[in-house]
């Protein structure tokens, strides 16, 4: 079966970014499933594909890219952490795609802490740069995704810099995007003092956190945000919540 009959429905997560000669091959990845890694590979074709369906915590993923096969087209990226964008232009992707088996459950968090760990052990291969999470379009440096979702993989709090982009909008403020992969909304969050404009990325961070823990936003709602205070949320045309703090 092609790669490109797999994961039909199914959206890829996110992408490894690789300088060219470090691009992973298929045997490189067998090579640390052979040195006690927390994955194996349950599917690989011809290496001339390029792909391998790896399975972790009795989840499967399609990793596609590999060296040796087709080469995957960088993925299209507008915010970058600890990561200048221009530089990765000449970069190799290897992307990883949540298994047929998946479709539907993509966005529930424990599929995503698996894809998250996943990413992590993949990298040491190479290894790779940074990880390109898609649904944000964001590009982090490697070390800092680790860093930001670690804790979290850990039971601490929902690491907001890995999945979620913030951009600046025109009226000084910011607004999301990613988020509405986990809740299907994003947020345009605003302040009219400068004293809260100051503090907007802490308080996006916060309200982030929150919206995961607590679904989508319907009716006019107060959130309670530790350390930051209370954050009043409104409902705008297409499901945009509207944001704002003092």
């Amino acid at each position: 079966m092609d790669a490109s009959d797999r994961s039909a429905d199914c959206a890829p997560f996110a992408a490894l970014v690789y300088d060219p000669p470090k691009l992973p091959t298929l045997a490189d990845i067998e090579r640390e499933v052979m040195r006690g890694s927390a994955f194996s590979v349950s599917h690989s074709p011809d290496v001339l594909e390029g792909w391998a369906e790896i399975l972790r915590d009795g989840l499967t993923f399609d990793l596609r890219g590999l060296a040796g096969g087709p080469p995957r087209p960088l993925p299209e990226v507008k915010a970058g952490v600890g990561a200048e964008l221009a530089r990765f232009s000449d970069m190799a992707a290897l992307t990883l795609y949540p298994g047929p088996h998946l479709a539907g459950a993509q966005r529930l968090l424990p599929v995503i802490r698996v894809a998250a760990n996943l990413l992590i052990d993949l990298a040491r291969i190479g290894p790779a740069n940074a990880v390109a999470w898609l649904p944000a379009r964001l590009l982090i440096r490697m070390d800092l995704f680790e860093r930001a979702v670690r804790p979290w993989l850990e039971g601490g709090p929902f690491p907001a810099p890995a999945f979620v982009a913030l951009h600046a909008n025109s009226s000084g403020g910011l607004r999301t995007e990613g988020l509405n992969f986990f809740i299907e909304q994003e947020f345009s969050l605003q302040s009219q003092t400068e004293t809260g404009i100051a503090q907007l990325p802490r308080v996006a961070i916060r309200l982030i956190d929150w919206l995961v823990a607590h679904g989508p936003v319907s009716i006019p709602t107060e959130a309670v945000l530790a350390g930051t205070g209370a954050v009043f949320l409104e409902v705008q045309d297409k499901g945009l919540i509207l944001a704002r703090c003092d």
